[in-house]
């Protein structure tokens, strides 16, 4: 069931708010976090029901870790967290990389079979929810609590299958205040325009960039010659496509939480509107890039040991970053290539700290060139991301800087106006948060808090709970649902 559907729409969300709201009304308040964890369990099976119990058995298990890790009677406690760690892990392993190992072990001579393994829906998700809190438990800065909140935290459908990460501790005390259980016109208002926006980032821009983009990959996969033309317009198509497909996906997340009280970080902030690979990785995907930093990076070392270790360590986790978006060599390959962009992107800063140069500069020209050097950079590394193989990569790229004179691909100027409005957008339009005034957590912001946006235009993109409001987020959200049925899955659900 996805969120772009009629059926989750007009069926599961409605149902799911008014039996949470009804019991929450009754002063039923754990009955209603109980109802959420079953509709919860209810989504995850509407895939594959048989994974609700493995994820239902891990659940089990991770409790009694997580609690044995955060009592002060444990005894055995770094024991029992390498236990959990190696049992996640295992679990991750053998669903998603299996095939891949075997496949590798095949191209060295070996001689290993295996059946295709279904990936269990959100298992990266779930994976580094569950390592983050057990370190936290064992940490002592997280506790585990009940297992109805500790259940619910792992299995909350708006997060589940494609983030945004969040933490134990950010969103467990959230199920314990009173207020999430009457319904709120401010929350319900905030929440179903950020969906809305979500809605309309997935299937008017998303899946419409997604049939200019592929035409330009299959060719590459194919093994047939690409205009320049034809190779660029393909790649930015991607490029823009993967940005509104998953920053769609974590609005509509977010948006689905306020609705019922709770506070989803945020996962975007304009990451093509980055000045560096630095700041990208400080915009994009930010709970992934929170994660690999605090469990991944630091613990190897971080920048404490100098700087040939800070720059082996970056390499490390950026390599494991790419690992853990796919099973395979060129998600390995787009990893290493953030980390060496990231390296060259700390020598650089150092080189000018040396040499008695600000470390950041904001002249206009400065900040042009850097925006548009690390977009260049970002297009580039997304051509491994979405290329089936090394060689369709290779072909894509040496189209884009070595073109032929003979090849195919006409460009349409359609498809071109297409991309490049959305671009525009992803470029020059405040985000989401921007434009309903969110904090990080996803809060709401205190009006004389927000963010001003300049020129005479600022007011058409700064939201208001007003009737003129509701009735363009409702033309908005009109729009939205005719563009369903073409709609597709959201790209990071393979992830």
């Amino acid at each position: 069931m996805l969120f772009n559907s009629y059926a989750f729409i007009f069926l599961f969300l409605p149902l799911t708010l008014a039996g949470f709201f009804g019991l929450g009304r009754l002063g039923q308040n754990r009955a209603a976090l109980a109802w959420l964890l079953g509709c919860s369990a209810f989504y995850y099976g509407w895939w594959n029901p048989p994974y609700v119990a493995l994820i239902g058995v891990s659940i089990l298990f991770n409790y009694g870790i997580g609690r044995y890790l955060s009592s002060p009677r444990g005894t055995q406690r770094k024991p029992a967290l390498l236990l959990g760690l190696a049992a996640n892990l295992g679990l991750l392993a053998y669903y998603k990389y299996a095939n891949f190992f075997v496949s590798a072990a095949l191209q060295l001579g070996g001689e290993m079979r295996l059946e295709a393994i279904v990936l269990p829906l959100g298992i990266s998700f779930f994976t580094f929810q569950i390592i983050a809190h057990l370190v936290d438990a064992y940490r002592r800065t997280d506790e585990t609590g009940s297992l109805l909140e500790f259940a619910l935290f792992l299995l909350y459908f708006p997060h589940l299958i494609a983030g945004p990460m969040v933490q134990h501790r950010q969103i467990v005390p959230q199920f314990k205040d009173p207020a999430i259980f009457r319904p709120n016109a401010e929350n319900l208002s905030l929440g179903l325009t950020m969906f809305i926006v979500g809605l309309c980032k997935k299937v008017i821009l998303a899946d419409h960039l997604s049939a200019i983009a592929a035409p330009a990959f299959d060719t590459a996969q194919a093994g047939g010659d690409l205009t320049a033309s034809f190779a660029w317009l393909g790649a930015l198509a991607y490029t823009a496509q993967l940005y509104f497909d998953f920053s769609g996906y974590s609005d509509m997340a977010v948006g689905l939480g306020r609705m019922l009280g709770i506070n989803i970080p945020l996962n975007f902030n304009s990451p093509y509107q980055a000045a560096s690979i630095i700041d990208f990785w400080r915009r994009w995907h930010i709970t992934l890039s929170q994660f690999l930093r605090d469990y991944l990076y630091i613990p190897l070392g971080g920048s404490r040991r100098g700087t040939l270790d800070r720059y082996v360590n970056l390499l490390i986790t950026m390599l494991l970053g790419g690992l853990w978006h796919g099973a395979g060599w060129t998600f390995v390959f787009w990893g290493w290539l953030h980390g060496c962009f990231l390296v060259v992107n700390h020598a650089w800063r150092a080189l000018r700290r040396g040499l008695g140069w600000p470390e950041v500069s904001h002249h206009w020209s400065a900040v042009l060139w850097g925006r548009g050097l690390t977009f260049l950079a970002v297009v580039v590394a997304w051509v491994f991301f979405r290329a089936e193989s090394f060689s369709a990569a290779a072909a894509l790229l040496s189209a884009m800087f070595l073109p032929t004179v003979e090849a195919l691909g006409a460009v349409s100027s359609g498809d071109a106006v297409r991309v490049f409005a959305a671009l525009g957008i992803a470029w020059f339009l405040p985000n989401s948060q921007q434009f309903l005034g969110l904090l990080p957590d996803g809060s709401p912001q205190a009006e004389s808090e927000r963010e001003p946006l300049a020129g005479r235009w600022a007011w058409l993109f700064r939201w208001q709970p007003s009737p003129a409001w509701a009735w363009a987020m409702a033309l908005a959200g009109m729009m939205a649902l005719l563009f369903i049925p073409k709609g597709g899955e959201f790209l990071y659900y393979q992830f």
